[in-house]
Order: C-alpha cells, then sequence, then structure tokens
C-alpha cells in the first residue's frame, strides 16, 4: 500500500524496506526535472527532515522525509536522468528507500484515497 504527505511525498513499505518519491501530481507542477539532490546511504531521518531536493525548469523544491528511518538506498539512476521522475514518479523514479523504520509513522499519513481527494482540493 503507498501513502502520501500533504507536500507530495509517497511511501510504500516491502517487507521491511520504505521505498520514498514525489507523487505523479507533484511532479506535474514541477515540469521537466533536471537535478535531483538526494541523501547519502546510511543517513538517518526524522519525519519532516529535508531528504534532498529537486530543480526544474520551473522551481526548485525541497524533499521532506514522510518517516524516519535510515536510508539504506538511493536511485542512482536520477543523477545520470533526472526526468526519470517526469516519466515514472510513482515507480523507476523513487528518490531513496530506508529500514529502521516504525510502521506506526504510517498511521498520520493519507491513503492514495485520500491523497487523490485532497489534490482536487487543491484546483
Amino acid at each position: 500500500m503507498r501513502y502520501y504527505t500533504e507536500e507530495h511525498e509517497w511511501v510504500e513499505v516491502i517487507d521491511d524496506e520504505a521505498t520514498i518519491g514525489i507523487s505523479e501530481y507533484a511532479a506535474e507542477q514541477l515540469g521537466e526535472i533536471s537535478f535531483v539532490e538526494f541523501p547519502e546511504e546510511d543517513d538517518c531521518f526524522n519525519i519532516g527532515d529535508r531528504l534532498g531536493e529537486i530543480e526544474s525548469e520551473k522551481t526548485s523544491c525541497d524533499i521532506y522525509s514522510p518517516i524516519s528511518g535510515t536510508v539504506c538506498a538511493v536511485n542512482e539512476h536520477l543523477a545520470d536522468a533526472p526526468d526519470l521522475i517526469n516519466e515514472s514518479p510513482e515507480d523507476k523514479g523513487w528518490i531513496c528507500k530506508m529500514t529502521d523504520f516504525d510502521p506506526a509513522d504510517l498511521d498520520d499519513l493519507m491513503d492514495e484515497e485520500a491523497y487523490m481527494e485532497y489534490v482536487e482540493s487543491l484546483d
């Protein structure tokens, strides 16, 4: 199951690993993405900490951690192909993966249905 924040990050937990990225809505709002700054492996973050930054033709925005945990992998493909986020924001365009998180962190996030309602309220 995928969960979302009001800042348009998503997190999906499979087994003991959480994958984090930005939503399709966020990618569309940013336009063509030209650069992604992502965290370092083994860095620890708390909910709301700045994970990195995305720069696009329109603007730049910070990426915030939707959960607390330790980064176990980053999507190195984004260094050479940041537009993967535009092409596949909720699949191949993931930002990082975390371990050592508390599943209870997900309780404060929106499920997909609630997030879609939230996005519709923004228009």
